[in-house]
């Protein structure tokens, strides 16, 4: 744990929220980790009574494509600073028709279409397997919705998520490919983060806010960025109140995905490579002797 700072939750924020405004007695830290910086200066604080620290996913200025986050050294980072739950946001595309622009949802599942990046923390020498079965943490999913219809917002309790590559929106007919295989919502980012939490056994639980529909209405033309920045502002307003409730509805104490290395570890510790326990040192600790 990095030596002077700690924060029990950490809040990754998508396109859109690029800070957590009502932090108290904030302090910033740079961070590096065997991975390099994260995407941006980290802001530890205290919202709503808990120890919190943000993180801008696609740093300051939005100057990251998914495809060049360092998902590995932002995860890595909050596990630095000891964070145990994650409360992400992103903004999706829709793939139904009942969930418009300026929809809530809070998936539960996830398909994964991404090509490019890395994925884990494991490797060289150490092999672990963490079920992804529920890939979002329960409880957290439930502060998520709790929260949203607390301040009077419709949220979708539950969906699948599709992450795709990117940078590029879909083609019509990969739209409805996804929406034909039961596809809710369609990002470029929450499926590489929520793989690499569990692996470092933190919850995560994402909050989708709905930007657009996708490319599979035949009557609407593509996906528009200028449309989607339009509707932008108006979500990282929402996504800004449901956070600060949401926050202080985050149950204490561990949750189940904090010990999943206890089974999925397959590799004796004492076999693998000290350079490779030196890099996971944040992650391995509590299984070394």
């Amino acid at each position: 744990m990095h030596q002077g700072a700690s924060a029990e939750i950490g809040i990754i924020g998508g396109t859109g929220l690029y800070d957590m405004h009502g932090l108290e007695d904030v302090r910033e830290l740079t961070l590096e980790t065997p991975y390099g910086p994260p995407s941006s200066v980290l802001r530890t604080g205290r919202l709503e009574g808990r120890d919190v620290v943000f993180l801008a996913r696609h740093g300051p200025g939005h100057r990251l494509l998914p495809t060049e986050i360092p998902y590995r050294a932002n995860i890595y980072a909050l596990k630095l600073l000891g964070v145990s739950k994650i409360l992400a946001v992103s903004a999706v595309g829709s793939l139904v028709e009942e969930l418009p622009p300026r929809s809530l949802v809070v998936p539960d599942q996830f398909l994964d279409r991404t090509r490019h990046r890395p994925d884990t923390f494991y490797g060289d020498g150490l092999v672990a397997h963490v079920s992804m079965a529920e890939p979002f943490a329960p409880a957290l999913r439930t502060a998520l919705i709790e929260s949203a219809r607390g301040l009077g917002h419709d949220v979708r309790d539950g969906g699948t998520q599709i992450c795709m590559e990117g940078p590029q929106f879909s083609t019509r007919a990969e739209s409805l490919i996804w929406k034909g295989l039961g596809c809710h919502v369609i990002g470029m980012t929450a499926m590489t983060e929520a793989r690499l939490a569990r692996e470092a056994e933190i919850g995560y639980a994402t909050l989708n806010l709905v930007t657009d529909y996708d490319a599979w209405r035949p009557e609407e033309a593509g996906v528009d960025t200028a449309e989607i920045l339009a509707v932008l502002s108006d979500n990282a307003d929402v996504a800004k109140a449901v956070l600060h409730d949401a926050v202080a509805r985050v149950p204490e104490g561990p949750l189940p995905e904090n010990g999943v290395l206890k089974t999925a570890l397959i590799t004796p510790l004492d076999k693998v490579p000290p350079s490779t326990v030196g890099r996971l040192q944040a992650i391995l600790a509590p299984y070394l002797d």
